[in-house]
């Protein structure tokens, strides 16, 4: 099995670290206006120990992310396995690919990477695909994309 572009470490560091920092920012606000406490500057000296911890439990998560996302292509159909705690694994048969679409974030553009996203008969209304690839590197998605097309078409044709 394929693993993603070696910079996906990053793309996903960066995002975990700002979902966690959205996050904390908004809790740290919630709760300073529901307690109705004064900011005090004692809260300045934990700061430096949580944003550094933060910031390298995002590292290691990303690290472990990475590793365990892998990616091939069997002659069944298109074959996906991630999760470091939770595995998921997910097969689509070529058959059900309608479209195959390439898509680069700010982040992965920044960074040379894109996104596939493979769109299945019965999954097209619902938020989140079941086919998405992240974080592969420009040259990788679009070959696999059009890999993908060919096979999709390819078995279509067999059922004629």
């Amino acid at each position: 099995m394929k693993q993603l572009d070696p910079k996906a470490v990053w793309l996903f560091s960066i995002s975990f670290v700002l979902r966690w920092s959205i996050s904390m920012i908004f809790l740290s606000l919630v709760g300073l206006g529901a307690l109705r406490v004064e900011f005090s500057f004692g809260f300045l000296d934990w700061l430096w120990i949580i944003i550094p911890a933060l910031l390298v439990l995002c590292f290691v998560w990303a690290k472990l992310t990475y590793h365990f996302y892998r990616y091939e292509l069997t002659d069944a159909g298109f074959r996906k396995e991630l999760g470091v705690i939770y595995k998921k694994y997910v097969t689509i048969p070529y058959d059900r690919i309608q479209n195959v679409d390439i898509y680069r974030g700010i982040l992965a553009r920044l960074l040379g990477l894109s996104d596939i996203n493979i769109q299945t008969a019965g999954m097209s209304g619902t938020v989140g695909s079941e086919g998405r690839l992240p974080a592969l590197s420009r040259e990788v998605a679009e070959q696999m994309r059009d890999e993908l097309i060919q096979r999709a078409r390819q078995s279509k044709n067999q059922g004629l």
